[in-house]
């Protein structure tokens, strides 16, 4: 099951290190194998209600987006993990961090829906119909450090959300300095793919979106930010600080 927070907490690097040449044993030797009875990764629940965020996100969209959309990613993560028991005990963070050591029939997948889910699980913990306090502290120090000012900030995501052709997420993520850094990422793609770790996301793929907005991105990135819980996301960013 997903956890980024414990285990981002206990992930150093050597131990990073160690696990992807534990990843790149097992490429080399893994043969498929009988799926295991329990599933190895699990739809977290949403941590409000589906109707929690209305009128900014519509109950049916966040019904279809959580039970059928990241559902899926899960299931099909779990469903090409399953012949390669060697792979069972790694974090997904390890696994999106070191794609290139897993058996080539299986890296997309795993790129897809293993980003999918480590995306979406980021996304609903970043959202809360309490919205309205804005961040304050270390987080704010550091965003006003890099961008000039939470407004610049804010104006910077929606640009990179907007930006964003088709579908993909806009992220505000660290790199391996630990300096924030606005990037948009296509598809399903995390910033754990690239060596830097997501602190708060934009999901902007049209099924985040369409039922209520249609066609209207910039509409529903307006909403967004009225429903973005920056309690969490200021802790989430001290917790990666930490590492």
């Amino acid at each position: 099951m997903l956890n980024r927070r414990d285990a981002l907490k206990t992930l150093s690097l050597t131990t990073a290190a160690a696990l992807a040449g534990r990843l790149q044993a097992s490429a080399q030797t893994a043969t498929p194998a009988v799926a295991p009875a329990a599933d190895l990764f699990v739809l977290p629940p949403l941590p409000f209600a589906p109707d929690a965020l209305e009128p900014r996100l519509d109950a049916q969209t966040m019904t279809v987006h959580h039970g059928k959309h990241h559902a899926a990613y899960v299931q099909n993560l779990n469903k090409a993990l399953a012949p390669y028991p060697k792979y069972h005990s790694q974090p997904l963070d390890v696994l999106l961090g070191h794609l290139d050591l897993l058996p080539p029939d299986i890296m997309t997948t795993v790129r897809n829906n293993g980003g999918g889910h480590a995306n979406h699980s980021l996304f609903w913990k970043c959202l809360t119909p309490a919205s309205g306090e804005p961040p304050q502290g270390d987080f704010l120090n550091a965003v006003v450090e890099t961008f000039g000012s939470f407004a610049n900030f804010q104006e910077q995501m929606t640009k990179a959300a907007l930006g964003v052709f088709g579908s993909g997420w806009a992220w505000l993520s660290l790199d391996s300095t630990h300096k924030l850094r606005v990037e948009s990422l296509p598809n399903q793609d995390s910033p754990l793919m690239f060596s830097r770790q997501p602190v708060f996301g934009i999901d902007v793929w049209e099924h985040a979106y369409y039922l209520r907005y249609q066609n209207r991105r910039a509409e529903y990135l307006e909403s967004i930010w009225n429903v973005v819980d920056w309690q969490f996301v200021a802790g989430h960013y001290a917790e990666l600080m930490e590492t």
